[in-house]
């Protein structure tokens, strides 16, 4: 049996159209050295496979219900191969950016399905791995989030930008502050930010990122230092650079 390093190569296939999956279903099983060990039809069912199950691959539609393939890549980690399919042809540039191994445009037939397994094999056999923040990291320029993803075990939370109030950093994570709870996220404060709209979201410290709309006032802390003092009463520090982005940005608002 040729598997990868002698052991069954266990796959997952996400999609939200029956018959997308039926097709893959098919093209899966005519491999002995397979086993599909599950089939989702949403991001949140995707989320919570991979991280119960730890396939080795994924079958992953891109355009899907509650959360599409990049905001699951984004979730499940990095150590796994992933194989885009789907019917859109504008997103093949972020995929290769998130170093997936290959990119089926539907409908596709057994022969381009087998180009990208053997691709896949080869990957796995030099377990290779992409970067943890490259998922956030490949987005269009100009193009900022409009909502944050994390995961808290097999579950999903799904924070809008509009309500996220600050950012901290803690370590290789972030705490996402949002109507009074924190969450944390596996994700670099620098990450966070170029994902961040500028002119809303100000970096005002090395360990902060505050939302400009929930700032109530600025006071003088210590000789060079500022604090930020929020709507709701929370005190953040701001650094002697940070204050003076934030005055500019704030003089620039009309």
């Amino acid at each position: 049996m040729n598997t990868v390093s002698g052991r069954t190569i266990r796959a997952i296939i996400v999609d939200d159209e029956e018959l997308a999956r039926r097709v893959l279903h098919e093209l899966i099983a005519a491999h002995l050295d397979m086993e599909i060990v599950a089939e989702c039809a949403n991001g949140f069912e995707a989320v919570k496979a991979v991280t119960e199950l730890k396939p080795d691959l994924l079958f992953l539609d891109i355009q899907m219900p509650k959360l599409d393939g990049f905001e699951v890549l984004e979730l499940v980690g990095s150590d796994l191969c992933i194989v885009f399919c789907t019917a859109y042809d504008q997103y093949a540039l972020r995929a290769f950016e998130v170093h997936a191994v290959d990119y089926l445009l539907k409908p596709f037939g057994a022969e381009r399905f087998e180009a990208a397994l053997t691709r896949a094999r080869q990957r796995m056999g030099e377990q290779k791995r992409m970067p943890p923040d490259l998922a956030t990291q490949a987005r269009t320029p100009g193009q900022f989030s409009d909502r944050i993803v994390l995961r808290d075990g097999s579950d999903v939370h799904i924070i809008p930008i509009t309500k996220l109030d600050y950012a901290e950093a803690q370590d290789d994570y972030v705490a996402l502050a949002s109507e009074g709870k924190k969450r944390l996220k596996q994700q670099t404060i620098s990450s966070l930010e170029q994902s961040l709209d500028p002119t809303r979201f100000l970096r005002v410290h090395r360990s902060y990122i505050l939302n400009i709309e929930r700032l109530k006032k600025l006071e003088p802390y210590g000789k060079d230092n500022h604090v930020a003092i929020l709507t709701d009463g929370t005190r953040l520090p701001v650094s002697r650079s940070g204050y003076t982005r934030l005055r500019s940005l704030l003089d620039a608002k009309p």
